[in-house]
């Protein structure tokens, strides 16, 4: 397919297995070099890749990947020029269980603490759109609408959380700045918080008291107070925060930075960022890497970090929050633009695939 003038393969999720305890060193092994050039891709601008692991291809441009509680399903927002569609994927077997079309979306996924729906960004229809889970498809259960479909209103909702036990679900905008919070049983907007800045994301501490959201355009993360509804304080971090990931316990927050090769290693409690982490191959590359996805290892002591721009994740040991540690890198398909964990396998998408 052809988008925008660049030549499209495919686009695809890539897994494979992992192990914390293994450290990808600088050099590879002569077996190993020797696999991956025999399965080097070349494409069309002279780059090669030599991808790990197994792939399944998706739709247009997948930007996003959301993990079920259960660890049973991975769900994948897809957001190119193509079909728009919305990917429910077995995690163990590697199958895709349904991929319906939707008319807009962007990066907005969240499942219910149950695993038995799924609550999804309709992007520029200014709506939360929400799914039932039932004999594994993605059944549409209803809506929430924050305003009318583009143009008419000017929203753009990017990313999604939600909290079951209360009844609430938290979108931010990229258009009109703000945070939004939803009432799921009554399916209407609660409150419409100005953020001041275009937002990426949003994140749910373990304890849901505190969101945190990633503004794209204000070079900073927002910390919203869920019981007293309102802003509380803010970080700043480097140009272009994107994804996010918290700690377990609630300690740290790591956050990509896209416009610099970086990641900021955050202490929540002393809302201070103790270190940012550099994601290029070297450490005075140019600007150009584009980290735009963060996943931590399930004991929390390594960092997965998708490096867009370098086709690769690269690994740290954040075991010591503050004096992080490269491990090395491993290679992706075209342009990674999320990264996520269940147990000891890693799930990438690939935005322009192989």
């Amino acid at each position: 397919m052809v988008m925008k003038g660049i030549l499209v393969y495919g686009f695809v999720l890539v897994s494979f297995m992992f192990t914390t305890n293994v450290s990808f060193g600088q050099q590879t092994p002569k077996g190993i070099a020797s696999q991956l050039n025999k399965e080097r891709i070349t494409l069309f601008n002279g780059w090669s890749l030599t991808p790990v692991g197994k792939s399944l291809p998706l739709e247009d441009m997948p930007l996003n990947i959301a993990v079920s509680p259960s660890g049973k399903y991975v769900a994948i927002t897809n957001n190119g020029d193509g079909k728009q569609a919305i990917t429910l994927v077995d995690a163990k077997n590697g199958k895709i269980l349904d991929s319906p079309e939707i008319r807009s979306a962007l990066i907005g996924l969240k499942f219910s603490n149950d695993s038995k729906r799924l609550y999804v960004s309709g992007g520029y229809n200014d709506t939360i759109f929400i799914y039932d889970i039932s004999d594994n498809k993605l059944i549409k259960k209803g809506s929430i609408a924050l305003g009318k479909p583009w143009p008419e209103d000017k929203m753009g909702i990017s990313g999604i959380d939600a909290d079951n036990a209360r009844e609430r679900v938290y979108a931010v905008t990229k258009e009109d700045n703000s945070l939004y919070i939803c009432d799921l049983k009554n399916k209407t907007i609660v409150k419409k918080i100005p953020l001041g800045a275009e937002a990426y994301t949003c994140l749910l501490s373990p304890d849901k008291k505190m969101l945190y959201i990633s503004l794209w355009g204000g070079g900073k993360v927002a910390i919203f107070d869920t019981q007293k509804e309102k802003i509380i304080g803010e970080i700043t971090t480097e140009s272009h925060p994107n994804d996010m990931v918290i700690t377990h316990n609630g300690k740290y927050l790591f956050v990509a930075n896209a416009n610099v090769n970086s990641v900021s290693v955050i202490d929540i409690a002393k809302r201070k960022v103790l270190e940012n982490i550099i994601t290029s191959l070297y450490p005075d590359a140019p600007s150009g890497t584009t980290p735009n996805g963060v996943a931590l290892s399930t004991d929390n002591k390594t960092l997965f970090i998708a490096n867009a721009d370098n086709n690769d994740l690269a690994v740290f040991d954040v075991s010591n929050p503050g004096k992080s540690h490269s491990k090395g890198f491993i290679p992706t398909g075209w342009y990674p633009t999320c990264v996520r964990v269940i147990g000891n396998r890693l799930y990438v998408t690939n935005g322009k695939g192989l």
